[in-house]
């Protein structure tokens, strides 16, 4: 007994001595923790402010490229700012910047036509399909929260960027189709785009998902994703028909658009088991498979242009013009 009592206390030390370390071991732990979270956020204010400074130099310039860099600027600033300062830095959040690049797109749209005056080159049909995409995902968005960021970006934010995407775009197709309509490459810009939204329409019917729980606005949130994937279509329709030359703000714009789905098909796989459906087979969720495929669908659909937009921009910087036919040909 006698040594059973001393095997005991020897134990008890020893627990006693471990639990003393691993307490010490955890509260350094989240110390250093703390110290390393206050370093991030520090470094992103330190980040945001350098871009703000840099954004607002470029006001005095009148130059066209640096307009480009005042919206590649604004947009940084504003991006940093929601993901440090509003979502609190949640994975969620690429969500909400993914609709923020998307208006990028739109935004540089505008200054091309502001800065020349012009809306050559630009497709109306491509436009009339991103605003009926935009008002089938706000018809969902703007009320129910099944297909929102779950971070506090989807309280607001993202909803607000769709709006003000939904506004570039109406102003847009007003230059194009009113104000600068003589400059409108209407013959060559004849792509079919009725067809495209009713086949959306159906399919979404056919293979929305259920977040929502009301089967309608589920289809209407689908029905958004399938006329966003193929929207690109009436502007590559039109360049092809139109020499196969791009202006270097609408090459910006197209490519704005790519980053924007991969972004969102970034958090689209993430948020893979999450989303649900109403399986036609049993154990099979078809509704994330359709939504990954439409996003796929869409950088396919931009593969040949990401390559040569990226290889013009390495090689002759942000402000060259994009030929298509001739590097085709190189």
């Amino acid at each position: 007994f006698r040594s059973l009592k001393v095997v005991l206390c020897i134990s008890s030390t020893r627990k006693g001595r471990l639990l003393a370390t691993f307490e010490r071991c955890w509260q350094r732990l989240c110390a250093s923790y703390s110290i390393l979270h206050s370093i991030v956020r520090l470094q992103g204010r330190n980040l945001i402010n350098m871009l703000a400074n840099r954004v607002m130099a470029t006001l005095s310039t009148k130059s066209p490229p640096s307009k480009v860099m005042l919206a590649y600027g604004l947009f940084l600033t504003a991006a940093l700012s929601v993901y440090h300062f509003v979502a609190n830095g949640e994975f969620s959040a690429i969500l909400t910047l993914a609709v923020m690049l998307q208006c990028l797109g739109f935004a540089l749209l505008a200054v091309q036509v502001i800065l020349t005056g012009s809306c050559t080159g630009i497709s109306a049909r491509a436009l009339a399909l991103d605003a009926w995409a935009l008002l089938f995902r706000l018809s969902s968005t703007l009320w129910l929260h099944g297909y929102l960021p779950v971070d506090a970006s989807g309280d607001f934010v993202y909803q607000a960027v769709d709006v003000v995407s939904l506004m570039l775009v109406m102003w847009l197709l007003n230059a194009c189709l009113n104000e600068k309509k003589h400059t409108y490459q209407k013959e060559e810009d004849t792509f079919p785009i009725f067809p495209v939204v009713l086949v959306c329409l159906l399919l979404g019917a056919v293979f929305h998902a259920d977040m929502n729980a009301r089967p309608i606005f589920d289809t209407f949130w689908m029905t958004g994703l399938f006329v966003s994937t193929v929207a690109v279509l009436p502007q590559l329709w039109l360049i092809s028909r139109t020499g196969g030359k791009v202006e270097p703000l609408t090459s910006h714009y197209i490519a704005a658009m790519a980053f924007s789905r991969a972004l969102s098909g970034m958090f689209m796989w993430h948020a893979r088991v999450d989303i649900t459906c109403e399986p036609w087979v049993q154990g099979y969720n078809h509704a994330i498979w359709v939504i990954l495929g439409a996003h796929a669908l869409h950088l396919l659909l931009l593969g040949d242009f990401g390559y040569y937009y990226l290889k013009t921009m390495m090689a002759k910087g942000l402000t060259a013009q994009l030929d298509l036919v001739q590097d085709c040909c190189v």
